[in-house]
């Protein structure tokens, strides 16, 4: 292991390596100067020739981070030699790095390895140190040092090993936690867009078409009362959508906003049917709905934007002909559905915004929608159900 006392954090990896072959190189002069190096015999050996094996050792480490496995199988030499004159404590300190690094910075596979062949090396030095020394208290005490000097740096970099790449797995799942967030934030995005859409739609595009029918009416009209009726109408649906709009801005702005204008209910039926009339149209109204019940805002909402937008599509297709709306509310379900006359000029109905709208609207509270040819002409038919609570 790299001695704990050197600052290595701020330095570049190839200055952190030389930092820790000098700290192991000084180390071992100091125990060498001292005479503290020696393990098992070899008080004969000239100490230059231990610095020289100690100090090619040291230069060694300076692979221990770009090729660690060939920095472990080119270590054993001068481990080698050092046995062989003696075993010394700075060499099989400094031996312990290329332990370490193989262990940290080596393949997944060497990795893994390292623990079975520490293993088997206690095995074998145990072994041999048993059957070498005829002193079996020395060959205990070899087999005691072996612990600290080779299995302890194994040991500590398994640990660091497996803390890196539990950290690497933690960052990749943030990474993709991240991600998934990203993209539920855009899903929910582009669902408020739609529903936006679909709001302003029905707004803007159901008074706007009132608005345009009724005015066309009223310059077609040579009777005073009845174009000042058909104004009178024009002017509700202008401030109607005046209303909505701001109402729809505010709550875009600050969801906190103070006092807002209620959304349209069935409650107020009668305007629409009105602002219908005025275009031209011959409406029939069935309504059966309990003045006792309350509906839940969202389906009151729903059934008034559907019958609006039907009623609107009514007039723009087919227009000066005859309708029929049908509100009904019984069994838990609400059901709307307006029908209306094919005249000569009707005008064919494509699929557009409006049916889309009124689909999706039907959709969002657990409800049906179908539109199509019924009987004498076009039906709009949605069947919305009603909370057991709420009802």
């Amino acid at each position: 292991m790299p001695p704990r006392f050197l600052p290595l954090r701020g330095l570049p990896p190839l200055g952190q390596d030389l930092a820790i072959a000098v700290g192991y190189f000084l180390l071992g002069c100091v125990l060498y100067a001292a005479g503290l190096h020696s393990l098992f015999g070899g008080d004969h050996i000239p100490m230059w020739t231990r610095y020289l094996v100690f100090g090619a050792l040291c230069c060694l480490l300076l692979l221990r981070r770009r090729f660690p496995g060939l920095l472990l199988c080119v270590a054993l030499v001068p481990l080698a030699v050092d046995a062989a004159l003696g075993v010394t404590v700075p060499v099989l300190l400094a031996f312990g790095d290329p332990l370490y690094g193989a262990t940290v910075y080596g393949s997944r596979r060497l990795s893994r390895a390292m623990v079975t062949i520490t293993a088997l090396g206690a095995l074998g030095a145990s072994v041999g140190a048993l059957l070498i020394v005829a002193d079996w208290r020395v060959a205990v005490l070899a087999i005691v040092l072996y612990v600290p000097f080779i299995a302890v740096p194994v040991w500590w970099g398994t640990e660091i090993r497996w803390h890196r790449e539990l950290m690497e797995t933690e960052r990749e799942n943030a990474a993709q936690a991240a991600r998934i967030a990203e993209l539920d934030r855009d899903a929910a995005v582009a669902i408020e867009r739609a529903r936006m859409a679909r709001d302003l739609h029905d707004v803007i595009a159901g008074h706007l078409s009132a608005i345009a029918l009724q005015s066309e009416a009223a310059l077609s009209t040579t009777d005073p009362k009845a174009a000042r009726t058909v104004l009178t109408s024009v002017r509700e649906n202008s401030v109607s959508a005046l209303e909505e709009m701001r109402t729809m801005i505010g709550l875009l702005r600050d969801n906190t906003a103070g006092e807002v204008t209620a959304p349209a209910r069935l409650d107020g039926l009668s305007r629409l049917t009105e602002s219908a009339r005025a275009s031209g149209m011959r409406l029939d109204v069935h309504t059966d709905l309990d003045e006792r019940a309350t509906l839940p805002a969202a389906v009151d909402l729903t059934a008034y934007r559907i019958a609006q937008e039907a009623l609107t599509n009514a007039a723009k297709h087919a227009p000066g002909a005859g309708a029929s709306l049908t509100i009904r509310h019984t069994g838990g379900l609400v059901t709307v559905e307006v029908t209306n006359e094919l005249t000569g000029s009707a005008r064919p109905h494509e699929p557009g915004t409006g049916l889309l709208s009124m689909r999706e609207r039907a959709s969002a509270v657990g409800g049906s929608f179908d539109a199509g040819p019924g009987g004498p002409g076009w039906r709009v038919r949605a069947v919305l159900p009603v909370p057991e609570a709420s009802a």
